[in-house]
């Protein structure tokens, strides 16, 4: 399955503030990329995701909500 990344721009996003407090943008301004829940859970409940050599654990509850744990 290939994934396609779309980006958004954190200020124009309607739930974002606009200091971007709960969004992110490049550092050197450009928009962060945007990747739907679905695409990296693909039909699983929790994922596992390795970063700088730890793994994280990403779960989806059943109201609907992320949680990221490491």
């Amino acid at each position: 399955m290939q994934t396609t990344l779309t980006t958004f721009s954190v200020l124009s996003h309607p739930s974002l503030d606009q200091s971007g407090g709960r969004g992110a943008a490049a550092s050197d301004g450009r928009p962060a990329p945007l990747v739907e829940s679905a695409t990296l859970l693909q039909g699983n409940k929790t994922v596992g995701i390795m970063h700088n050599g730890s793994l994280y654990r990403l779960q989806a509850t059943k109201l609907g909500k992320l949680i990221l744990t490491k």
